[in-house]
């Protein structure tokens, strides 16, 4: 996670436990009909979340603390919060080529499930961090792109009142109006989805290291929720 304040964390807090909580809905009675992962990206999604959420259950049990959204006060929030996300300095780190530093502790329940989930944490935080920040990487690239410079110099010039600087929030039916005249919309769709290829290619190892440890994930997932609701047998007669 990135570096937070103690509000951030706990709004980080509480959307975490939320996440969490609803992991307990998507495996239903009965639990999957086959034995495989699920095809579609959003029921793969869906049963991540759900072997997540009984890893860090399981995890807090052990501790004698139970996931609650529910506030709790000042320190029993603490100590659910470093049960939770690790305490201390956070071993995890990535820099991205934006610029940002992403963090996390190494030694909470949520990393605990994590790599037990993935098979190594270190190694899924690395590469979780860098392919969900693709396109973050993708828009910095193009923002640097001399087409973009001057499209974007074009809007601005459209979008500033005459004899007045340019507002900081423009009014929305202008910017969109001056987006599609000075070009720049096409610009970007341009340059954003080349700028995406290539930033794809440049870190197609950390891609190919967040397939496979979702691939495992997956299938430690499907062997969670068999062990959660084990299929019936035929009756003895």
């Amino acid at each position: 996670m990135v570096r937070t304040g103690s509000r951030a964390r706990r709004a980080l807090l509480a959307a975490t436990a939320s996440l969490l909580l609803a992991g307990c809905a998507t495996v239903g009675p009965g639990g999957p009909a086959h034995r495989g992962p699920p095809a579609s990206r959003a029921a793969q999604d869906a049963l991540l979340k759900a072997a997540e959420n009984r890893l860090v259950t399981d995890c807090l049990d052990a501790r004698g603390l139970t996931l609650t959204a529910r506030p709790r006060a000042p320190d029993q929030d603490r100590v659910f919060q470093a049960a939770l996300f690790g305490e201390g300095p956070r071993e995890l780190s990535v820099t991205l080529a934006t610029g940002a530093t992403v963090t996390a502790n190494d030694d909470g329940c949520l990393a605990t499930a994590r790599h037990r989930l993935y098979g190594d944490q270190r190694r899924w935080f690395r590469a979780q961090v860098t392919v969900d920040n693709l396109r973050a990487e993708a828009q910095a690239r193009m923002r640097a792109d001399p087409d973009h410079r001057a499209a974007l110099a074009r809007w601005t010039r459209c979008a500033s009142p005459p004899g007045r600087p340019r507002p900081d929030r423009p009014d929305p039916a202008v910017a969109a109006r001056c987006a599609r005249e000075t070009g720049l919309d096409d610009v970007r769709a341009r340059l954003e989805a080349a700028e995406l290829a290539t930033v794809r290619t440049l870190r197609r190892d950390e891609l190919t290291t967040y397939r496979q440890l979702r691939d495992r994930a997956l299938r430690r997932a499907v062997e969670l929720s068999a062990s959660t609701h084990p299929q019936k047998g035929p009756t003895p007669s």
